[in-house]
This record gives C-alpha cells, structure tokens and sequence, in this order.
C-alpha cells in the first residue's frame, strides 16, 4: 500500500542549499555565517563523492600545515603553477583570488574541526599512507612546471586512515547542524521554482523524510553501499539502485521548500550519467565512475531548466597512476606503437589524459630487472591496502616480460622495431647526460638495461582489478564574483548560485589531487556568502 501523495508539505528558509557535500557545506555554513537561515536537501545520506574522496585540499602560500612542515611557498609560487593548469578556466582575478585566499582556507576548515598534519611525504606519489599527510599532489615535480617554479608540496591530506574524505565532510557537516542548518538527507530536487518575473523562489523536490523510520533506514543502508563499495563494482550499484528506486515510488512525498533569497546547486557533476558521457565525451566511456549515483548531472540539468549554460562538457578526468611505488616514475609509459606517451614524473590524470586523447587509451609500462626489484621492495612500506592490490595485481596479472626488448615488445603486442628505438633514444640520452626525450627531470631517468625486461598494461579500458577512475570537469557557467549562475547572454539569473562540479570551477580545464575539492571550498563558501544577502 502506498503513502498518500496528496498532502504537499511545505518549509522554507533564507538559503536552500540543493546537494550536501563539500560544496553544499561550506556554502551552507558560509551562509549561515552571515545569518541566513538555510535548509539544505541531500539525496542520499550527505556527503556526496567528498566522503569517498581521499580528503585532499590543494592549498599553498604558506599554510598554517606548510609551515609546520618547514615547507617555503609563496603566493608568486602557487599561482604561477596553478595558471599552468588552469589555463583559462578562470579568470587571473579569480585565480589570484583562489591562491590568495589559500592560506586562510585551512584556517577556516581548521576552525571547524577539520584535521590536518604536517608530516611531509619523503617519495612521489599517487596517494600518501597514513604516515604522511603533505605531499606533491600534482605535477609540481615534472619538467615542464620545475622549470617555471619551483616544486613544493600543497597536498594537504585530511588526517585520518586510508582515504580521509569523510574526516573531511563530517567535521563540516556536523558544524553545519550545530549552527542551526537543517538538513533533509533522501531528498531529490525535481524542479526549481520561479515567480513571474523568473527569479528562482524555491525547489520542488521528492523525499524519504516523512516515510517509517524502518523504511528510511533500509534506505540509508542501501544508499551507502551504492556509492562504496558499489562505485567499484557496478553491477552491484545498478542492482542497488533499483532497490532504492523502488523504495521511492512507493513512499517518498513531494516536498516544496520556499527560498526567500537563492537557491544553490552542488548537486555533483554527471559521471554517473551515461547517456550524457556518450553524447559529450564518447572516449571516456569505459571509466570507473568517480562519484555517487547522485553524480548524474541532474543538478546541471535543474539550473538548465532556467537558463543555465555549460561549458566545458567534453572535459573529464581520468586517473592512470603509476605510483606507488615511486620507483615506476624512473620507468617509461609506451604505446602501442612503442613510442614515449609523456613525462613520467606528470601527475596521474595528465597521464591517462594523454594515453585517452593521444594514444587511443593504450599504455604500457617499461621497466628493467633493476627497477622491477626497487619497486618489489617498496611494495612493503609505501602503498595503502588497496594501492597494494591494485599494484600487485598489475604486476602479476597484467604484465609480459621477456629476456629481450623485442622478446617482450612481441609479447605485449607492441611494435618491436618502435619499442626498440625508443629505449635507444632513451638510453642514448642518458649515456650523453642529454634532457630525457620527454622532458622528464633527471633525477628521475635510469637506464634500461637489466633483462628481463617487464611490460605492465596501464591502458585506460575496462578492468576490475586495475580500473581508471573518471570525474567530470565541466558543468554551468557562473559569475565567477559571486557563485551566481548566468544565462546565454551572460546575465545572472536572478536567485540561483552554483558551486563544486555541478559549475565551472578552479579545476575545470585540469585535474590534480586536491583541487577539485579546494574549489568546492572556495567555490562553496563564495555562493553561500553571497546568495545570504541576495536581493537584501
């Protein structure tokens, strides 16, 4: 028997806040902070891919972390490395406004109870373990950045055990309720609502918060699954998802709430929307999806339905990482011809970007004896459980190895002969104390030489026990002074801000570790400043 739909509960508040992670926190708290009354709607439990994240925050400057650790950096430092990843997602102005604010960001997580740590990570690498919590997180050591500036660590890992994402949200999320936010957790958003004139004045939306406390904590449970353990096996999470769907034919209620200011959207980006992957970027399609069901670009397609526009929908992350353990950074990365595909020492997602957009996904990894033995003995100390798996899985597993380099080429299905020359050229270039063909720093470069010669498969296909993880980049256009979201012609449209990957952010033209999160924050805290005194 299903729950009469007739009855259409009503609530409202200053600020109503669609999306409950990281952007959707910090936007909430932020509004709070100057007052607003704010509700905030999460469609599953809260937390969003934040809480599954590995709780990393780009930040630099000076932090408070980095001078803990003895670590010199500048706001000149930061922001010459990052307009290099950037490029022109953002304006300089915002920019210079993101790297500028850095340092007092950490004290602001700081003073809301979010942890950190400033034991320096010695070694390269995808993901620090729990002995280290301030590490190079992006391509900050690769050659074509050190030759602008100098590298330096600004991954600031959340402290906590394996990935920390959920220190992260927690300490924002329970700060958020002690300040008097109200949340409503299974909660879809459906509509946005709007009076005569256009301006957004609300949401519609469908929630589990009035169903039997039996059912709503079956549906917690179901939900919490869906998006960890089963963002690693998608059966799983598809078979889930019929499960809670099913749960809200039957029970869930319409809900409208009233925003007496501006509604904000951090909804998430649309990885999980696989219809959208394939009209906008088809060569991502055989990704892992890095984010929750909620991921499905339904944020982007409320602000949409009001005019929105978007930018940069063909852009999407995808991480080949090759470390830990660090000694495969002195490896190369081939090919299926046997040619270079990039510096090794870049940063995971510039690696599977090249592999997907230059290489037809297809990757491999060269190393010699010598440097299958470092890498054997590094397995013991620098990986987490799971880097351990995956990396022992991919040398045991994914790998051909031969007495000779056109031995192992063969049996790999590379070309023998391009294989051949390009270890020459390598080689060659070491032996002349010559720039590595790839631009990669020297201190990273070793011969290859020690049979047997290892090659281990990195293509970016479909593999349960080597995946690549993808996220999306691009999202809805915004006023990048006040978060608020603009129409074709550029205006603002009037009641609505946006922030994280539902918008056009600091990361939006290139991903390294901890910068989607830190434009959540940044990006989060500005739309809820501003949306708190919209129309006042």
């Amino acid at each position: 028997m299903t729950h009469d739909r007739s009855a259409h509960f009503a609530e409202s508040a200053d600020v109503v806040v669609i999306g409950f992670g990281a952007a959707g926190a910090c936007a909430a708290l932020a509004a709070r902070e100057r007052g607003a009354e704010v509700v905030a709607l999460d469609r599953a439990n809260g937390g969003g891919a934040t809480a599954i994240s590995g709780g990393i925050i780009y930040a630099g400057g000076g932090t408070a972390v980095q001078r803990q650790a003895g670590v010199e950096d500048s706001f000149e430092q930061m922001l010459t490395y990052l307009r290099l990843e950037v490029g022109d997602a953002v304006s300089q102005q915002t920019l210079e406004s993101f790297v500028g604010g850095s340092p007092e960001m950490i004290d602001w997580l700081s003073s809301y109870g979010v942890p950190f740590d400033p034991s320096l990570c010695p070694y390269k690498t995808s993901f620090p373990n729990n002995h280290y919590y301030l590490y190079h997180s992006g391509s900050e050591n690769a050659g074509a950045f050190r030759s602008h500036t100098p590298p330096v660590q600004r991954g600031h890992r959340v402290k906590g055990k394996g990935t920390s994402g959920k220190k992260l949200y927690q300490p924002l999320a329970n700060s958020a309720l002690g300040l008097g936010v109200q949340l409503y957790p299974q909660t879809t958003a459906t509509k946005l609502v709007q009076d005569p004139s256009g301006r957004v004045t609300g949401v519609e939306a469908m929630t589990m918060h009035y169903a039997p406390q039996r059912i709503q904590r079956i549906y917690a449970a179901l939900a919490a699954v869906s998006t960890k353990p089963g963002i690693y096996y998608p059966p799983l999470r598809r078979q889930l998802e019929r499960r809670l769907r099913m749960l809200e034919r039957r029970y869930a209620q319409p809900v409208r709430i009233s925003a007496r200011r501006a509604v904000i959207i951090c909804a998430g980006g649309f990885i999980g929307n696989t219809e959208w992957i394939e009209r906008y970027a088809p060569r991502y399609r055989t990704g892992l999806q890095l984010g929750t069901t909620g991921d499905d670009g339904s944020g982007i397609a409320l602000a949409q339905s009001v005019g929105a526009v978007t930018d940069r929908m063909d852009n999407v992350s995808a991480w080949r990482f090759i470390t830990p353990p660090s000694a495969f950074i002195s490896a190369i990365i081939v090919d299926g011809d046997g040619n270079r595909v990039i510096d090794e020492s870049r940063y995971g997602a510039a690696v599977g970007q090249a592999l997907v957009k230059d290489h037809d996904g297809t990757g491999w990894l060269l190393a010699d004896a010598a440097l299958m033995r470092e890498a054997r003995r590094q397995m013991i100390k620098q990986p987490l459980w799971f880097q351990r798996a995956q990396s022992a899985a991919l040398m045991l597993a994914d790998s051909v190895k031969a007495q000779t380099i056109p031995g192992v080429a063969q049996a790999a299905g590379i070309d023998p002969d391009g294989l051949v020359a390009t270890v020459e050229a390598h080689n060659n270039a070491v032996d002349a104390g010559a720039a590595d063909p790839a631009g990669k720093p020297a201190e990273f470069v070793r011969r290859i030489t020690q049979p047997p010669y290892t090659l281990l498969n990195i293509s970016v296909r479909p593999s349960l026990l080597n995946p690549t993880p993808m996220l999306t980049l691009g999202g809805v256009q915004v006023d990048e002074g006040t978060g608020a979201v603009v129409n074709e012609s550029g205006a603002r449209i009037p009641g609505l801000f946006s922030a994280g990957r539902t918008a056009i952010g600091i990361c939006s033209n290139s991903y390294v570790s901890g910068l989607s999160i830190a434009d959540c924050v940044f990006a989060g805290r500005r739309a809820g400043a501003h949306a708190a005194t919209d129309s006042l």
